[in-house]
């Protein structure tokens, strides 16, 4: 997925995207606004956040200096729905995709489940966004503007042939994630089988694109894995599966509760990768002894890992480029700034996830 990702934006699809959806909306910041913070949510679902923020949080900086605007509000409220829109599916944020295959649970299990959840959370978020930004987002004082300088979206394109190409593999590769439990095909195998597509068609470019890929990630993976297999080998996450049992008294309700705000609030401070993969074998222990579904306790776990890293600068990696992009603009995004508008609305969304899961479940 990496690779596919690398392949999009060497081909100028995601700067292509944005100058296109703004020319849609005629360049209006509100608009615009809405739009990208939605776009950043349905691409998360299927894309990293990070690759999402990094080309979004770039084109807003863009049309900022054009439009006039600060782009400070954007680049926060597209971090958050990036941060939403992947905990929709099981590829959207590498949490899904350990709880998923640890636990034997599909694409439409998670659509149909934290993104359900995700959805509902959507719309309350592009809400509060709107509000707590709309003044923030008219244009300064004394300066004006000339759409007519706008870049030509075709522009953005760098090569007509890698664009088709890598948004033909992207539209196959939600297909086939979508219907992986009807075709047997693992998501690993789907994840080498868009590789291998997007390095036959970038010939030429192959050297580029793994220059970009992240193996510092995918080697933590390994080292992480195995250290989960040791904590549970030793016996240390049965003992700590067996405390949250005790301390809520077998009662589901509490169970979940313990756990989505738990790990939402470890997830603001510790990388949500390793705390997903060190709670599945607790949840998988809470579920025999207190009888409590386990898809229930998986979809817990995964909303609040997903959405509780959005709470502080550090609490996620897209929120970390997101923020460094603004810096570097000129817009420095301080602890302060950052969690008095993205804290509240993740706690909001934390407490709808876990209302939504009572109302549903139980």
């Amino acid at each position: 997925m990496m690779i596919m990702v690398e392949g999009m934006g060497q081909s100028g699809f995601f700067r292509w995207l944005c100058i296109r959806l703004s020319k849609a909306v005629h360049y209006k910041v509100v608009p615009i606004f809405i739009v990208f913070m939605v776009v950043s949510a349905l691409l998360a679902m299927f894309i990293d956040s990070i690759t999402v923020i990094l080309f979004l949080a770039a084109a807003t900086v863009e049309l900022s200096r054009m439009l006039k605007f600060n782009p400070v509000p954007m680049i926060l409220s597209g971090i958050f729905c990036a941060d939403l829109g992947g905990s929709a599916t099981m590829c959207g944020d590498p949490p899904n995709i350990i709880i998923g295959t640890s636990l034997g649970y599909t694409f439409a299990d998670f659509i149909t489940n934290t993104g359900f959840i995700a959805g509902i959370s959507l719309i309350f978020a592009v809400v509060y966004f709107y509000f707590c930004f709309r003044k923030d987002l008219q244009p300064e004082e004394g300066e004006t503007v000339d759409i007519k300088d706008f870049p030509d979206p075709k522009k953005a394109v760098k090569s007509k042939k890698r664009f088709l190409s890598s948004t033909i593999i992207f539209i196959f590769a939600i297909v086939l994630l979508a219907t992986h439990a009807q075709t047997g095909l693992t998501v690993a195998l789907i994840g080498v089988i868009i590789a291998v597509l997007t390095l036959v068609t970038s010939v030429g470019y192959i050297g580029e694109i793994f220059k970009k890929l992240d193996f510092n990630t995918l080697l933590f993976f390994i080292g992480l894995f195995m250290v989960v297999g040791g904590l549970e080998q030793a016996g240390i996450l049965e003992i700590i599966a067996d405390f949250i049992g005790t301390v809520s008294g077998g009662n589901a309700y509490a169970i979940v509760a313990i756990i989505i705000w738990v790990s939402a609030v470890a997830s603001a401070f510790v990388d949500n990768i390793p705390l997903a993969a060190t709670i599945i074998p607790i949840i998988k222990s809470l579920s025999e002894a207190n009888g409590v579904g386990l898809p229930v306790l998986a979809w817990t776990l995964s909303m609040g890992t997903d959405i509780g890293g959005s709470a502080t600068p550090i609490g996620a990696s897209a929120n970390v480029v997101g923020t460094s992009v603004a810096a570097k603009a000129g817009h420095p995004i301080g602890w302060g700034e950052y969690c008095k508008k993205l804290a509240p609305i993740t706690v909001m969304v934390v407490l709808i996830s876990m209302v939504c899961i009572f109302i549903r479940y139980f």
